[in-house]
């Protein structure tokens, strides 16, 4: 029979204090939201301040307006009292900033549609149903949730006829389960709609996706000439009705750090503009330091708030851990800084060829490449990388953009010299490289081939197999499926779309 013992065991193990989660989410912070973060620190640690804000300009700081400009204040002495040049100032900008900040807030589907909806002579429930199923569109005009399960319930023949009337609202083609419904409705309230456009959408519009035109002339019969006509038609549709409406904002990257060529060497700058010096206030230091006097002395209500707290427990506890936290926070904020810089030296020396010759030089790198080369740990590494950006004389990248898988070679002797990037970055090469040709070969251009003639390709555009067949020659090894992937990464249509233009 076993018995149960009780048992001394010692284990360790990694617990994770709210200091410890703190400098984990002060990592991976990009630049504007650890700005916020250390606003938010200051309103709620007393202990900590600002030494200096660079990102902000004092007005005690410019230089004072000189009289006899012109430009007095010729109400500053005047007989009304009630009068004052900072506050009516004051009121004029709160008035423009109302009025900026309400003509910027764009209008919404929803709101554009709901306008319409109450102008149309209809019934309550009319109006009811209509602004349930205006509610449940997506911001492409599209339903979110089934019908069924929205309107359950509701009869069907109204229901039909109020997806009607929206659906001829403005914009057209909205309240609908995808982009052929959407189509087939702008084409039903078009007013001079092509007369085989409905049948082409309706039967033929992943042929038409795909470019597939001779299966579509043969199916629809109908000559080339003709589907051409159809297709310019279609183009004068929207797809996606709802995306004018949409109030997505263009968003703006503020780069965390900068990479400058100087004499040769390499410079990283950190951007620390936007986040003030922060340092510990005097009052809680001298406090602290005086938790065991019994009060007194000190210059003037400092030494007597810190003779105070020495006698007051909970002050002096409030004092302590306010102090802990606002130097575990400074040190925090400077160790992210110190492994920023770390990792961005790391990544500019794995791709010195980038930062000399460009993009398609980038080199396979891997996050444990780096984090081997600085001594931490991979996911240390992720963090810091996460939404931050660097500006080097190529433009504005991703941290994240460094990182790229290798793509094989065609022999062995020359390794996996070439990243993910790099490669596709070649493929954009070799397409410009194509159509600046084809550009000088066309009719009627300066030195172009005479009428009849094509280029060395004996075809315009270049296939993703001829692509494949000069990456090889450059020692790459990749499949046509891939380029074929890679070239709709790049946005870049394909060969026989470049051809048609």
């Amino acid at each position: 029979m076993q018995s149960q013992r009780p048992v001394l065991r010692q284990v360790q193990k990694l617990k994770m204090t709210p200091q410890l989660y703190q400098a984990v989410r002060l990592m991976a912070l990009p630049l504007q939201d650890l700005k916020t973060t250390i606003e938010e620190e200051l309103e709620k640690n007393p202990a900590l301040q600002v030494e200096e804000d660079r990102s902000t300009v004092s007005l005690e700081s410019l230089p004072a307006r000189e009289s006899g400009d012109g430009e007095g204040d010729w109400f500053d002495h005047s007989s009304d009292s009630g009068y004052s040049r900072a506050d009516a100032e004051a009121a004029s900008d709160a008035r423009r900033q109302f009025i900026e900040g309400a003509l910027s807030q764009p209008e919404s589907l929803q709101e554009h549609l709901l306008q319409q909806l109450a102008l149309q002579p209809v019934s309550e429930e009319w109006v009811r149903i209509g602004e349930r199923l205006i509610r449940n569109l997506d911001e492409n005009g599209f339903h979110q949730e089934p019908l069924e399960v929205l309107l359950e319930g509701e009869d069907p023949r109204l229901v039909a006829r109020v997806i009607a009337l929206i659906q001829a609202f403005d914009p057209p083609g909205t309240c609908v389960k995808d982009v052929q419904e959407s189509l087939l409705v702008q084409i039903q309230n078009h007013p001079s709609p092509h007369p085989r456009a409905a049948e082409l959408v309706s039967g033929w519009l992943e042929p038409l996706e795909k470019q597939r035109l001779r299966e579509i002339e043969k199916g629809m019969h109908i000559s080339e000439a003709a589907l051409r006509e159809v297709i310019s038609f279609l183009r004068t549709l929207d797809p996606l009705p709802g995306r004018n409406y949409s109030r997505d904002v263009a968003r703006y990257v503020v780069p965390d750090v900068q990479v400058v060529l100087q004499d040769g060497e390499f410079v990283i700058l950190l951007n620390d503009e936007m986040i003030p010096v922060l340092g510990i206030n005097p009052l809680f230091s001298e406090m602290s330091q005086r938790k065991g006097a019994a009060g007194g002395g000190g210059a003037g209500g400092a030494g007597s708030a810190a003779g105070a707290v020495s006698r007051d427990p909970k002050a002096r506890q409030f004092v302590t851990q306010s102090l802990q936290d606002a130097r575990w926070f400074i040190r925090t904020i400077g160790q992210r800084n110190e492994t920023l810089l770390k990792v961005c030296r790391a990544i500019v020396e794995f791709q010195r060829e980038f930062f000399l010759k460009g993009p398609k030089y980038m080199r396979p790198l891997t996050l444990k490449d780096v984090a081997g080369e600085i001594g931490v740990h991979e996911a240390t590494v992720s963090r810091i990388t996460s939404a931050k950006y660097i500006q080097t004389e190529w433009g504005i990248f991703s941290l994240k953009h460094f990182f790229s898988n290798s793509v094989p070679a065609t022999t062995a002797t020359t390794g996996s010299r070439f990243s993910k990037e790099g490669v596709k970055e070649i493929i954009r090469e070799i397409i410009e490289q194509e159509r600046a040709r084809e550009a000088q070969k066309a009719p009627g251009a300066r030195g172009g081939a005479p009428r009849g003639e094509t280029s060395g390709s004996g075809e315009r555009g270049l296939s993703d197999q001829k692509i494949v067949e000069i990456l090889a020659s450059k020692g790459v090894s990749l499949a046509r499926r891939t380029v074929a992937k890679y070239r709709g990464e790049l946005a870049i249509e394909s060969s026989y779309q470049r051809r048609r233009k």
